[in-house]
């Protein structure tokens, strides 16, 4: 399509993502061979300017630099209408240049320019879309927000018009039968005709007209369900009843015994909210099983209407792919991706679900176990859904070894030596203008390249407030994309009001920028990284990460590398813009590096060794139950977005209790309807399986490259060269053969499926299942 809007943002865990493309052209980057292995990066003055910016609490709002700009330097950007009017100006410009997309069959030299052309289209409008994503989310002021949300669904409006535009279609067939234009195009840039054309393919661009009408029809009724799905997934649950005799024994005792005491003393019944922190300690605290089944029965029961609405969004879906001559929407979907099929995928969680299997049987015997000997019964009891986290409550996740409190800013100081050891690239704190960004939390990170200079900026909203969207995330603002050779005056052929255009023709100048010793002009990449952490004050002190804190922010820093190192001249294969179940890769590879003390002594001012102190290292059981759990998710994703939904009696809730009878660990629930809670099967419809797939990928990676040496900046090298610059203009699996030195996987058929399902995963935190 011609602009992707799924979603702009890459969060912690998987949800909807905007279309994320990347790639970038080998010519780029060049390879560094060192006699060593490991480089020694003495410290440095952006060392400690970085723990300044982050631990030290911004006590003087008027010390920020005097120039006044709009947001991200645009200076335009200083008023909300400015943004509307930046939006019109936008419209203006696409609908120009779509003309002249459409008139390129007069001319053999715009066919030449035809993808160029449309891959401009698409990030012209992205480029606006993205901000506005942006901005809805995270800006305080509710006018910004108003805005936004209008700019944003006008651009969306139009942008859904070009994805079912018959012309354009017949123009991009016409450049694609041309064996002479086919040629001429690098592969970055035929990987971006593809990309168009697959999109166009699925948007029933063959249908006649009346077919083409029911799947605008049913694209719309899509839209309108998922939202209210989502909505719905996300709503509270009625409250459990709870007797206070059922909290007898609660064994915290702090707000356990705060529990007790309120219950005892109005001798009344207690109405607790599922994901309520009284509920959350009934679940881990009580002995009663009485109050975690009501609990448990509150969380996971659905209206009628609820499932009323799942079950009609996979009828769409299943209908809309049948429509476009797909046997299913997984059918439809994959084909894309890594998997590629519905079937290839059931490889890869058949072989992954029998190897774990073992371990979480193994670890659901530790917990009858530890019920037995709690109920003191002679046999073995059954474990129900509401006994996981009372019998093995959750751990918050430790470091490796054991470590001095961290600081956001120390933090922040060893990523940025981490990157300088794999890749040449550094952190380096920018001044922020007035005006630049949306809220005073908000600090600004330069990405300095030893060959290239700057390469991109990280702006970080980090500290939580209300009104701020929750969740980390990544958001893609601005793709790397080449620029000098544009071509802009073609598009004024058909005319325009040169004063109406300005907003965005000077949106789109600023953007614009030279690469030291590189040929041509480039758009740089620019993302937001939102996060939710404690705000640094003087009387506390800098921000202290928990452990989990500190992994989301690798998680977050891994897909802000890929958009910075992912500098391609195409914006529909840049850097995050990728395919679906490959996108994750990078970013939980980042996880891994975690592990490894010489990684963690870069946290250190002096960078000292901390390898010869004792490991944090305890099993838990629950974690091998948790990911068989996550597959079991993914496979029902499979089976609701198969053919079966558009059988007579499609059940959502009995194909759930089936599944986990034959297949789970843990019995279903009678009377509970999980699956109305599973928003991912929106945003993640067919794909659920992407986030344990990279898992898999990324644990094995780490072992096979990483794991001995990983500062070494040969390694990283070869990683940047394989796999980050080429992002989505490149078969991921040819990407994955050459970094393992694997030929083989590089078909991407049903046997590599296999043999990633077959892969050790590291247990560690699995994707949040509501």
């Amino acid at each position: 399509m011609i602009a992707r809007i799924a979603e702009n943002a890459l969060r912690r865990v998987p949800r909807p993502t905007h279309r994320f493309r990347g790639c970038l052209c080998a010519q780029v980057l060049r390879i560094h061979c060192h006699a060593s292995n490991l480089v020694t990066i003495p410290p440095s003055s952006d060392d400690s300017e970085l723990v300044s910016l982050f631990d030290q609490p911004q006590i003087d709002k008027s010390s920020r630099p005097l120039s006044v700009v709009g947001i991200f330097q645009h200076p335009q950007l200083t008023t909300p209408t400015a943004f509307s009017a930046l939006a019109d100006s936008t419209l203006v410009r696409a609908q120009l240049l779509t003309e002249r997309i459409l008139r390129a069959s007069e001319s053999r030299s715009e066919l030449f320019k035809v993808v160029k052309n449309l891959d401009r289209l698409s990030d012209l409008l992205c480029g606006v879309i993205d901000l506005a994503e942006l901005l809805r989310n995270a800006h305080p002021d509710s006018q910004w927000v108003q805005c936004a949300n209008d700019s944003y669904e006008k651009l969306c409006e139009y942008m859904n018009v070009l994805n079912t535009h018959v012309g354009l279609y017949e123009v991009l067939r016409t450049v694609l039968h041309d064996s002479e234009i086919v040629k001429s195009l690098s592969q970055e840039a035929y990987q971006t005709a593809l990309i168009f054309w697959r999109d166009f393919e699925k948007s029933a661009i063959k249908l006649p007209p009346e077919q083409r009408k029911r799947f605008v029809s049913l694209s719309s009724e899509i839209l309108s369900l998922g939202h209210e799905f989502v909505t719905q997934a996300s709503a509270s649950r009625p409250p459990a009843v709870i007797e206070p005799s059922e909290l007898d024994g609660l064994k915290d005792q702090g707000m356990g015994a705060r529990l007790r005491r309120q219950a005892w003393s109005t001798q009344k019944n207690l109405l607790v909210y599922p994901g309520s922190h009284q509920a959350y300690m009934i679940m881990t605290s009580a002995p009663k099983e009485s109050p975690r089944q009501k609990l448990y029965m509150a969380a996971h029961t659905s209206s009628e209407r609820q499932i009323e609405c799942l079950e009609q969004l996979l009828h769409a879906r299943a209908e809309l792919a049948r429509l476009v001559g797909w046997d299913s929407y997984a059918a439809m979907t994959l084909n894309d991706k890594m998997a590629k099929t519905p079937e290839n995928v059931s490889q890869f969680l058949d072989t992954f679900l029998d190897r774990t299997a073992v371990h979480a049987r193994d670890a659901l015997h530790t917990l009858k176990l530890r019920k037995q000997a709690h109920l003191h019964t002679p046999t073995l009891p059954i474990i129900q859904a509401w006994d996981r986290s009372y019998y093995c409550p959750p751990e918050p996740p430790e470091p490796p070894v054991p470590l001095p409190p961290l600081s956001l800013g120390r933090v922040f100081m060893g990523l940025s030596r981490l990157f300088k050891h794999l890749y040449g690239i550094s952190l380096r704190p920018a001044e922020v203008a007035s005006g630049e960004v949306w809220h005073l939390d908000v600090h600004k990170l330069e990405v300095v390249d030893e060959d290239f200079g700057v390469i991109g900026w990280i702006y970080a909203d980090l500290f939580v407030r209300n009104g701020k969207s929750c969740g980390a995330a990544h958001y893609t603002v601005r793709c790397s994309r080449r620029t000098d050779d544009d071509d802009e005056a073609g598009d004024l052929v058909v005319g325009g009001n040169e004063e109406f255009l300005t907003p965005s023709r000077s949106f789109e100048a600023i953007k614009r920028h030279k690469l030291r010793g590189m040929d041509g002009e480039y758009q740089l990449p620019l993302v937001v990284l939102l996060c939710e952490f404690t705000r640094p004050t003087i009387a506390r002190g800098p921000t202290i990460l928990e452990w989990h804190e500190v992994q989301t922010l690798f998680h977050e820093m891994g897909h802000a590398m890929h958009s910075m190192i992912g500098r391609t001249e195409y914006h529909n294969v840049a850097g995050t813009r990728c395919a679906t179940d490959f996108v994750e890769l990078p970013s939980i590879l980042m996880e891994h590096f975690l592990n490894s003390p010489k990684v963690l002594s870069l946290f250190d001012s002096e960078g000292s060794s901390i390898s010869n102190q004792t490991g944090n290292h305890h099993e838990d059981p629950c974690t091998f139950i948790d990911t068989h759990g996550s597959i079991l998710l993914s496979v029902l994703d499979q089976i609701y977005h198969s053919p079966a939904v558009l059988e007579s009696g499609f059940d959502s809730t009995a194909t759930l209790a089936n599944l986990h009878n034959i297949r789970g660990l843990i019995p279903h629930t009678l009377g509970t309807s999980f699956q109305t809670q599973f928003s991912h099967l929106y945003g993640y419809g067919a794909t659920y399986y992407s986030y344990l797939f990279d898992r898999a990928i990324a644990s094995h990676v780490w072992r096979n490259i990483f794991s001995n040496e990983p500062l070494n900046r040969k390694l990283g090298e070869k990683y940047k060269a394989e796999v980050l610059q080429y992002g989505g203009g490149k078969d991921p699996w040819e990407m994955l053969g050459a970094l393992l030195d694997a030929p083989h996987l590089q078909e991407g058929d049903k046997e590599a499926m296999r043999e990633v399902g077959r892969w050790r995963v590291e247990e560690g935190p699995v994707p949040e299942r509501h």
